[in-house]
């Protein structure tokens, strides 16, 4: 699933085309590593979004609404 419409869908960021806009500010890294709104993400992939003064740490976890899409892993305030 593209990284912008996975950040959408589990409710991390309310729309699409904001994620699309973090993703091109370089604001969303997967696995380490600065990520385009059209990477393609594969279960267990690491995002980190950094969001004004919060940085947040997520594990996907699964690809279905229905279901606990990801892990939080650590969130901190600069």
């Amino acid at each position: 699933m593209r990284l912008d419409k996975y950040l959408k869908l589990s409710r991390l960021i309310k729309r699409r085309t904001i994620a699309k806009k973090a993703a091109d500010l370089s604001l969303v890294y997967v696995n380490d590593k600065i990520a385009k709104p059209s990477y393609f993400l594969k279960l267990e992939d690491q995002i980190r979004l950094v969001l004004g003064f919060k940085i947040i740490t997520i594990r996907v976890q699964s690809f279905n609404i229905k279901e606990e899409m990801y892990e939080l892993i650590a969130e901190e305030i600069k």
